[in-house]
C-alpha cells in the first residue's frame, strides 16, 4: 500500500513509540477463519511500518497457556484481531490488563456487553434507541410464544459474522433455524425482520465515520453475502437524505457510548420504510481486512489501511477510564 512521504516518516517511528507489537489472531471461536484474515491483513500492514511486530495465533482458551504465549512473545502492546468468544467477550482484555499490556479497542465490560446481544439490546433500549422486537429462548426452555408474523431472524445471543443466523420465511423452517442457532449458544433470539435498507456506521476516535449502505445481490446479507467476493455492493457514503443520514450516525454513536465502547466500533443499523433507524448490533472488533467495512469507511475520509492500523495502536496507549468503569451501570 502506498504511503505518503509525510506519513511514512511518522510511521517509521512506531518502534520507539510502541515497542514490540503483537497481533492477536485466530482464536477458538467459530469466527477463527475470519479472525485469521483480519489478523494477517493487520500484521502485513504494520510490518511495512515497523519490523518489530509479531503474529500470535491463539489456538487455546486456557488462560494460563495464553498468558505464557503472550509473555514469551515479549510484546509491549496488543492489536486484538480476535473475533467472537475469547476475543470480544472481555476475557482476553482482562488477561492483557492483568499483564499490564495496552490493547486496541474497548475494555472488559464494554466488550462483554456488546458480544451479548441480549444485554446490549437492553442497554440500547434504555438509551432511547429503536431495536427490533424479540423473544429470548434458552436451550432448556425453547418455547416460542410471541411471533406469528414471518419472516423472523433467528440468531445466537453471543456470536458474530452471521454465524448461526437464519432468516425464516416459512413456519416449517423455524425448527431447523433454532437447532442451528442452539449449536452455537445456549441462548437464542428470535427477532422481527425489519424490511428496509441495511447500513453500518463505524465509530473512530469517538466520532461517526461516513455511513455505508449494504446492498447484497442475494435476498439477505448473510454469511455468504458478507464473505464471498462480488456478492454485495457497498455504497460509501450511503445515498440517504441528509436528515436520515445524520440520524443513522447519531444512532451509531449513541450505541457506542451506551455500551461504554472505546476508540472504535461498528454498528449495524437498518432503516425501515418510514426512515426509522433500528440498531441491530454493535461489533467491538469489526473485520480488519483492507476490504472490511471499518477500513472502507476510514478510506472514504482519506485514512488508508496502514494509517488506520497505526491510529488504533495509538489509541490503545491513550489513558481511557472507560476501560475500567465502562458497563458499571449494567
Amino acid at each position: 500500500m502506498a504511503i505518503t512521504n509525510r506519513t511514512k516518516s511518522q510511521e517509521l517511528r512506531t518502534k520507539n513509540n510502541f515497542g514490540r507489537i503483537g497481533v492477536l489472531m485466530g482464536g477458538v471461536s467459530c469466527e477463527r477463519e475470519i479472525s485469521l484474515r483480519s489478523g494477517t491483513a493487520v500484521y502485513e500492514a504494520l510490518k511495512t511500518l515497523d519490523p518489530d511486530v509479531v503474529r500470535l495465533d491463539i489456538i487455546d482458551s486456557n488462560i494460563e497457556r495464553v498468558r505464557t504465549q503472550i509473555k514469551k512473545a515479549g510484546i509491549k502492546v496488543a492489536f486484538i484481531a480476535l473475533h467472537g468468544r475469547f476475543g470480544e467477550d472481555g476475557i482476553i482484555q482482562k488477561l492483557l490488563e492483568e499483564m499490564d499490556i495496552p490493547y486496541t479497542g474497548s475494555g472488559i465490560f464494554a466488550s462483554r456487553l456488546a458480544l451479548n446481544k441480549i444485554a446490549a439490546r437492553d442497554i440500547f433500549k434504555k438509551s432511547g434507541l429503536l431495536i427490533p422486537r424479540a423473544q429470548i429462548l434458552n436451550k432448556n426452555n425453547p418455547l416460542i410464544n410471541n411471533f406469528k408474523k414471518l419472516p423472523v431472524v433467528v440468531k445466537p445471543a453471543n456470536s458474530g459474522s452471521s454465524i448461526g443466523l437464519t432468516i425464516v420465511e416459512k413456519e416449517e423452517g423455524l425448527k431447523t433455524a433454532l437447532q442451528e442457532a442452539f449449536n452455537h449458544d445456549t441462548d437464542v433470539l428470535i427477532e422481527e425482520y425489519i424490511q428496509g435498507r441495511e447500513c453500518t456506521v463505524s465509530i473512530l476516535e469517538e466520532r461517526p465515520l461516513p455511513v455505508i449502505e449494504i446492498i447484497p445481490k442475494a435476498k439477505f446479507f448473510d454469511y455468504q453475502a458478507k464473505y464471498t467476493k462480488g456478492m454485495t455492493e457497498y455504497i460509501v457514503p450511503a445515498n440517504l437524505e441528509k436528515g436520515v443520514y445524520k440520524r443513522v450516525q447519531e444512532a451509531g454513536l449513541t450505541a457506542h457510548n451506551a455500551l461504554g465502547c472505546s476508540g472504535f466500533s461498528r454498528v449495524d443499523i437498518i432503516i425501515d420504510r418510514n426512515n426509522n433507524s433500528y440498531v441491530l448490533e454493535l461489533n467491538t472488533i469489526p473485520g480488519m481486512t483492507q476490504t472490511s467495512l471499518l477500513p472502507k469507511a476510514a478510506a472514504s475520509e482519506g485514512i488508508n489501511f496502514s494509517e488506520l492500523c497505526l491510529k488504533l495502536l495509538t489509541l490503545a496507549l491513550m489513558p481511557d477510564k472507560r476501560k475500567i468503569c465502562a458497563g458499571s451501570h449494567y
